[in-house]
């Protein structure tokens, strides 16, 4: 018997794992044959600390530290585009993510593709960076193993039990015993509850596909910033020399293996391509992440309130990787009795207790 099981292995597991190693053994289950299969290795990848609602940018900011000391970051900045149709949109964004003001000819100037007949304002700011995904999950699953920890891949859960000494996982890798259970399946954190004999809290996982196309005009690529669109109508970051252009759609789906919708990254492309000069000729790769919510659209962390060795660790939506530290730590903290880094009004909007 474990002191732990953790169910996903993607970042929100992964990151839970490595804080709560120290504390006791953890047995981390992966029903895919690799860790961060699904929406964690899918991820835009980037760290932009104003990015969500207050709570999740506590989470960021108190992240930081530990993205910067395993040198995980590296410089890209961030761009907001608008035009006279979203102009509105965009001086909401901009002032909500702190960019500073430019014109569409100083924008051109960063990324000189944007056609400027259309972009007429355009916000920025340094301080964006490209967060190695692969090195931060590697890093957590390392700890794990330090620790002591296990992970096992290819063991689908198929059955939860409570017990008198906590709970009973089945899959077809074998039966495992643990203390705590900790929920971290992604976008199945509400049928691993329901399995646990805990009430769901109604998560909902959105589509959100991706194309790469080759640099644009031949232009070197690597030192632009990510670029959105105002009104969130895409999006695009440079990508190993080519570009990933998203069309930034929020489509709620069930839980599944996801793959992108022709017509909608087709729509997001078009928008894309009316914001600048060179068009698309053609798509060198496609694909497509589930992005998971609480219905407030707040991260879900700590016991549940009925049941208390059962812990949520769900609704990451897109900020999972950047406030993955954070997030693990304050799972830990809770468990431990330990105060968090973060303040407690933030503590408390992150809590499962806001859905009971």
């Amino acid at each position: 018997m474990t002191d732990f099981i953790i169910i996903g292995g993607g970042v929100a597991g992964t990151s839970a794992g490595a804080y709560l190693a120290p504390l006791g053994t953890v047995h981390l289950l992966e029903a895919e044959p690799n860790l961060a299969y699904h929406a964690s290795g899918r991820s835009a990848a980037l760290f932009e600390e104003s990015y969500g609602k207050p709570s999740t940018i506590a989470l960021n900011a108190a992240s930081r530290a530990y993205h910067v000391d395993n040198t995980l970051l590296s410089a890209r900045g961030l761009m907001l585009v608008g035009t006279k149709d979203t102009a509105v949109d965009f001086e909401t964004e901009r002032k909500h993510m702190g960019l500073d003001l430019m014109t569409g000819a100083q924008a051109k100037a960063m990324v000189p593709i944007l056609n400027t007949d259309v972009v007429d304002r355009a916000g920025y700011h340094a301080d964006a960076w490209d967060l190695d995904t692969d090195r931060l999950i590697q890093g957590y699953v390392k700890t794990i193993r330090a620790n002591g920890g296990t992970v096992t891949t290819k063991s689908p859960v198929t059955a939860i039990e409570k017990t008198a000494t906590g709970w009973q996982v089945t899959t077809p890798s074998g039966t495992y015993a643990a203390a705590i259970l900790v929920n971290a399946a992604g976008p199945w954190v509400d049928q691993i509850a329901r399995m646990a004999g805990i009430a769901p809290i109604g998560f909902t996982a959105l589509r959100r596909s991706m194309g790469r196309i080759p640099a644009p005009g031949g232009h070197d690529v690597s030192h632009w910033p990510m670029i959105f669109g105002a009104s969130e109508a895409w999006y695009a970051k440079p990508d190993a020399g080519a570009l990933i252009v998203s069309p930034a759609e929020e489509h709620a789906v069930e839980p599944h293996d996801a793959y992108p919708d022709d017509m909608t990254l087709a729509q997001g492309m078009a928008r894309y391509e009316g914001c600048v000069t060179e068009p698309v000729t053609r798509l060198l790769s496609s694909w497509a992440g589930l992005r998971t919510f609480a219905p407030d659209r707040t991260l879900v962390l700590g016991p549940e309130p009925s049941q208390p060795d059962f812990i949520w660790c769900g609704g990451q939506g897109g900020y999972g990787m950047q406030s993955s530290p954070a997030a693990g730590r304050l799972l830990a903290d809770l468990i431990s009795g330990t105060t968090p880094v973060i303040e407690g009004s933030h503590v408390a909007a992150l809590s499962p207790a806001r859905f009971r």
